[in-house]
């Protein structure tokens, strides 16, 4: 059956501060784990919503118990694709994120939705939702047990990022909240060279 992740959280920010933060959260002392960030598709539709799709490369460090299980040559990066939809009109972004790589081992598929708080326009509500399932015969539960304990981890993490992101904005010139959000505010950043998937080809599929 897989585990089940929810969660709702408001953020004391303005929604068009909460999406530049979203874009400029990489790197960040929480972010470790991230180690590259590469924009494969972008997009504006003729509605007016910014669609892109990133390929962000993380460390997957394996528990004990699971190190002595699987094959110490299994590749510890995680590549993970994550799909975006700007709506400026409603004042929402949607995510969805899943891995590409371990899908035997365990996939996790995340769904985030910030969106304007209509009864108080300077906060942001963020509802957050993740699956998490294993195709390990007689392992699954455990990783799934794992997976999910990692997954409330990382979230933690992910929020004080945002927040570190935030705080960083809100220091600095009203000018860096104006213009592009999505090509001005996130920029391509050199990171050492990695074996990784790409693609030039415009998604099938958004969230």
């Amino acid at each position: 059956m897989g585990k089940y992740f929810h969660s709702e959280v408001d953020i004391k920010s303005p929604w068009q501060q909460v999406l530049v933060a979203f874009w400029q959260r990489y790197p960040n002392p929480y972010s470790s784990h991230v180690l590259t960030e590469d924009v494969l598709y972008r997009e504006v539709t003729p509605g007016n919503h910014l669609v892109s799709r990133r390929l962000l490369t993380k460390t997957n460090r394996l528990p004990g118990w699971a190190e002595r299980v699987f094959p110490t040559h299994m590749a510890r990066a995680v590549y993970v694709l994550e799909d975006s939809i700007v709506d400026p009109n409603a004042n929402t972004l949607i995510t969805k994120t899943w891995n590409l790589n371990h899908n035997t081992l365990m996939t996790v598929v995340e769904r985030c939705l910030f969106v304007e708080d209509c009864s108080r326009p300077s906060w942001t509500k963020l509802r957050r939702e993740a699956w998490i399932s294993s195709a390990v015969y007689g392992f699954a539960r455990p990783i799934q047990e794992f997976g999910l304990a990692r997954f409330k981890n990382n979230q933690v993490k992910a929020m004080r990022g945002l927040e570190y992101a935030l705080s960083r904005i809100q220091t600095e010139a009203p000018s860096h909240l104006h213009g592009d959000q999505g090509d001005a505010s996130e920029k391509h950043k050199p990171l050492p060279p990695q074996t990784t998937p790409t693609s030039t080809q415009k998604p099938s599929q958004f969230v």
